[in-house]
């Protein structure tokens, strides 16, 4: 394995970290906490302008056709910034899905579009009161003569409200299975829910939605492996994410560390400062490890059903714990508004509860390890 990083991919560090600079301050991060859209028109576009919308969606589709090693440095510069953006959700989890088991038509209707920027479409997954897991899905599907209709409930639906198409997990007598729904269909309701990272989230109601055949995404049942597999892109790269995020949230607790003075000194020149530092450093560098390991062998054809769910598990936590003791170096004042590490402490809460949360996470790995010859 090469953890290098090759001339191009530092280009394209560089270049990730001039469009968050410009178009994604921190100010902007803070606008958009309280914006229906949930992201900046401007940085979109300029994602798309430089093909990174399209990352990882193959290029027969419209799409860069990037490594995951690639993806990688591109969300740790969006996680160091935390900028605000329905890539993951639209090009990486709808790509994903569509990409690996959309028709040719829904694949030429919507990668093209999802690659530009031109459409956002996100996944309609997780239920009230159930688990991350293929049992969690009960959201009906029930069939009719020329389709099926949808009832039931989904909460926190990233950017549903700039959404032009649901990707929807629903549950037929063999199994879990995948539909596209537009979200301005009769029956659905979108109602904004809060959430700690303030970010744009929604609870969808569906009552009696009719999709029709055209709008399923592989056989009926097949839905859960598509969607899994799925999934484990998106912990690779919301690993990515939290070590970026990780990385920027220690340099403000080491920046404050060494500008804060106490009894004549610096604080960071106290043993219970500069060992907390020296611990989330070493932390952070191992999160980082396991991000690039897991994306080399996503590139290399190598299983990642353990080292996805490691990689977003622990650099998560990571990233939560981070944020959590920069609050504490910053003596509280750092959950106040006016810092900006609260703004890192609510994002890396939200980044280890979404998209397979710990729990969950630890049954994958336990599977894998328990499953593994002795």
């Amino acid at each position: 394995m090469d953890l290098d990083f090759s001339p191009e991919q530092d280009m394209l560090r560089d270049a990730v970290a001039g469009i968050c600079a410009d178009k994604s301050s921190l100010e902007s991060v803070r606008q958009m906490e309280k914006d229906e859209t949930g992201y900046h028109p401007e940085f979109w576009n300029a994602m798309a302008e430089l093909g990174l919308v399209g990352l990882i969606i193959p290029e027969e589709h419209g799409g860069t056709g990037m490594s995951m090693v690639d993806a990688v440095v591109v969300y740790e510069e969006l996680g160091r910034t935390i900028a605000p953006s329905p890539h993951f959700v639209s090009s990486v989890l709808a790509g994903g899905v569509l990409t690996r088991a959309g028709t040719a038509e829904q694949q030429q209707t919507w990668l093209p579009r999802i690659a530009t920027g031109e459409v956002v479409v996100t996944p309609a997954w997780l239920e009230p009161d159930n688990s991350s897991g293929p049992t969690g899905v009960q959201l009906r599907a029930s069939g009719g003569p020329d389709g099926v209709t949808l009832t039931g409930v989904k909460r926190h639906v990233a950017f549903a409200g700039s959404a032009d198409a649901l990707i929807v997990l629903a549950r037929e007598d063999d199994g879990v299975s995948l539909f596209l729904v537009d979200p301005a269909a009769p029956g659905i309701t979108a109602t904004p829910q809060d959430t700690i990272a303030s970010d744009n989230q929604s609870r969808i109601d569906l009552d009696a939605v009719a999709v029709s055949d055209a709008d399923r995404i592989g056989p009926p049942g097949a839905g859960w492996p598509i969607w899994h597999d799925t999934l484990l892109d998106g912990a690779i790269l919301a690993g990515a994410q939290a070590v970026g995020g990780s990385m920027f949230a220690h340099a403000l607790a080491t920046g404050y560390a060494k500008e804060r003075v106490q009894f004549d000194k610096p604080i960071g020149a106290f043993q219970a400062i500069s060992h907390y530092l020296a611990d989330a450093v070493t932390a952070v560098d191992g999160a980082r490890t396991l991000v690039h390991q897991a994306a080399w062998a996503r590139d290399e054809g190598h299983s990642v059903e353990r080292l996805a769910p490691m990689a977003k598990l622990f650099a998560t936590r990571t990233f939560r714990e981070i944020t959590g003791t920069g609050i504490q170096i910053f003596g509280g004042l750092g959950f106040t508004v006016e810092y900006d590490v609260q703004l890192y402490f609510r994002r890396a809460k939200s980044l280890e509860l979404n998209w397979w949360d710990p729990s969950h996470l630890e049954e994958l790995i336990a599977a894998e390890v328990l499953d593994s010859p002795a």
